[in-house]
């Protein structure tokens, strides 16, 4: 973050740099888990030791970190690997970046998609240190006023719930200027979990966090949401019948989506994780009819991200160089995770497609679909529990963009309700390829398929058409 003197005559000064006394700028950040820091070097110019502390804080702190240019996140190169030398390596590259930054202030930079906040705006301004400081008071007034966000969060004192609430507490979901109240529902056995969880987001002192209802009335719970992440579900069991998990998971959805149509606000945006996701969105659609249906989507981010990750460790990149895969269909070992119009834009690179430079269709075609297909049990596999951390991030990405929109030229995936488009059969909620602006999702159009893409995606559909069968025989 830049700053300037009182008068504007001395030298400006950013985050992790200064000014020695033979007229160098170094730049040094601490080493991860260490109290060491590494040394990034000396630089001729403030903006350039600058720019090497953002790299180093990214490699660190990942999108956490605060940067001097937020602007500049996406085109910084970051280093191979957490070592020292490859840190050193990444900083010294983006420092003799020529990259003019623009610091024209548009209506762009009020969007919560900005690193840093309010301070990372007005620093972009560069304005003198007075009027920086009326404007950056009255941008956090500007927060102070706009009213709270109700996020309902269902089934928070489980794993998923525990990971999910502080991010949305601390603004992950809907922005750094976006104040939040947060609705905690659970089962009456967790009650006193639930309350431990409300007491720990007491003590971490979120400033964005107006006010926290706990309750294991679903009634309660939902009065006035504006979102709504369903994350509690019936899981299976040990010697459970498929049915006998459909037949919980119905009553459930059928219980808390009568509570939403009653009692949430008339926009409310709602996203299911639980499993089976996809029918659990449909039979929450069926028994609440006054929500719109495009407001009703399930969870395929994760495996979305999933893909992305998987891409750019084969790759060894960045996994922000790798766009545009789409998860087609059921978040089940049925899913079409499909590469055909991803790209890959490595640091001051051009757009390439990913089945170029992967070079291997083989790997494509099977490894890589079934990594991605069997993620999840992988996970169980190795930690002894289900994915978290990864699941709640990734409902954040969901809210996130389908909030505040997806960035030009780039589609993620939802499950959504199908109309018909690239042959799947209306009436089920199914993984597409999505843009989002303004609140509002669409349907990417166009996209060639396949014979390959084709046979994956209708098996996937065959699949989702049965779950609706077996959840509709539960309703009778």
């Amino acid at each position: 973050m830049q700053k300037t003197s009182e008068d504007d005559t001395k030298h400006p000064t950013f985050r992790g740099v200064r000014m020695r006394s033979w007229g160098k700028w170094v730049s040094e950040i601490r080493e991860p888990r260490k109290k060491s820091r590494i040394w990034l070097e000396t630089y001729p110019t403030a903006e350039m030791a600058a720019r090497a502390h953002d790299v180093g804080a990214l490699a660190i702190k990942g999108c956490s970190a605060y940067l001097n240019f937020p602007e500049l996140a996406k085109e910084l190169p970051l280093p191979a690997s957490m070592s020292p030398k490859e840190i050193q390596a990444a900083t010294s590259r983006a420092a003799a970046s020529t990259r003019i930054i623009n610091s024209s202030f548009n209506t762009e930079m009020l969007s919560c998609q900005w690193t840093g906040g309010i301070e990372a705006i007005v620093a972009r301004l560069e304005l003198p240190s007075r009027l920086s400081w009326f404007l950056g008071r009255f941008l956090a007034l500007y927060s102070m006023a706009k009213d709270p966000v109700r996020v309902l969060v269902t089934g928070a004192a489980g794993q998923i719930g525990y990971a999910l609430v502080p991010m949305i507490a601390r603004g992950v979901m809907l922005g750094p200027d976006q104040p939040v109240i947060l609705h905690m529902l659970d089962i009456e056995p967790a009650a006193e979990a639930l309350t431990g969880v409300r007491m720990e987001l007491v003590d971490a002192a979120f400033p964005l966090l107006r006010d926290v209802v706990v309750t294991t009335d679903v009634t309660v719970a939902c009065k006035g949401v504006n979102i709504a992440v369903m994350v509690g579900g019936f899981p299976r069991k040990e010697g459970m019948e498929r049915k006998d998990v459909m037949s919980k998971n119905v009553s459930i959805y059928k219980a808390q989506a009568s509570a939403l149509e009653k009692q949430a606000a008339p926009d409310c945006k709602v996203l299911v994780v639980a499993n089976p996701a996809n029918t659990n969105a449909l039979i929450l659609k069926e028994f609440a009819p006054s929500i719109p249906e495009k407001n009703i989507t399930c969870l395929t981010r994760l495996d979305h991200n999933r893909a992305l990750g998987q891409l750019s460790e084969r790759l060894k990149i960045h996994v922000s160089e790798v766009k545009n895969v789409i998860i087609w269909g059921n978040h089940s070992s049925t899913q079409y995770p499909d590469v055909n119009h991803a790209t890959v834009t490595p640091a001051n690179g051009e757009e390439k497609p990913v089945r170029s430079v992967v070079a291997d269709d083989n790997w494509l075609n099977t490894e890589f679909i079934t990594m991605v297909q069997q993620r999840g049990a992988a996970i169980i596999k190795a930690r002894k529990l289900s994915s978290a951390l990864s699941a709640a991030s990734a409902a954040c990405d969901h809210i996130r963009d389908w909030v505040v929109g997806t960035p030009k030229g780039t589609w993620v995936s939802m499950g959504v309700y199908s109309d018909g488009s690239y042959g799947i059969q209306p009436g089920v909620i199914y993984s597409y390829p999505v843009t989002c602006d303004k609140g509002q999702w669409s349907i990417v159009q166009g996209l060639k398929i396949d014979d390959f893409s084709r046979q994956k995606m209708d098996a996937t559909a065959k699949e989702l058409v049965e779950e609706k069968t077996l959840a509709y025989s539960c309703l009778n």
